[in-house]
């Protein structure tokens, strides 16, 4: 499992873009991770699946609503990582009103998730290899916290934790 003063995970996650911009097309556009880490302070959080209870009532809502805060401690971009695909992280980010604040990255296959270790099997439910449900802040490539969960716990990955860590 990925730790503190780990390099983060090498992989390319997707992310729907509705309007075209800056080298963007619109629909799925790739993100190379260690590109676009590189030289920022970025606020990631993950979880186990788009509309689902517990992510789309508390996770994302709390870091939307802490966006600025995470901006004023020096935060880049906060990033909301899930094992679905673009189109469904999309229309989720449409659901949330994520536009601007938080940017949802899907991680389709799980490479993201398979590379830092912080895989949850819910083939039993029926929805194959998902990521862990955690925070972690990224400077420069580096993790500097990590606040992984308890199995069906939402206690440490919150805005608010993650946020405290920023201004640390």
């Amino acid at each position: 499992m990925i730790k503190v003063g780990d390099t983060i995970p090498h992989c390319t996650l997707y992310e729907y873009s509705e309007v075209e911009g800056e080298g963007c097309s619109i629909g799925p556009n790739a993100v190379d991770v260690a590109k676009a880490v590189a030289g920022k302070t970025i606020a990631i959080f993950a979880l186990p699946g788009a509309f689902t209870p517990t992510c789309s009532a508390k996770h994302v809502p709390g870091y939307v609503e802490h966006a600025a805060a995470f901006t004023a401690a020096g935060v880049d971009e906060i990033w909301c990582i899930s094992v679905n695909d673009a189109f469904v992280m999309g229309a989720w980010a449409r659901d949330q009103k994520t536009n601007g604040k938080v940017r949802m990255l899907a991680d389709g296959s799980a490479d993201f998730a398979k590379a830092t270790g912080l895989t949850l099997d819910l083939t039993a439910r029926g929805m194959g290899l998902r990521s862990d449900r955690y925070s972690m802040l990224v400077k420069n490539g580096k993790v500097a916290h990590l606040n992984a969960e308890a199995p069906g716990k939402f206690e440490v990955s919150d805005a608010a934790t993650l946020l405290a860590q920023a201004r640390g």
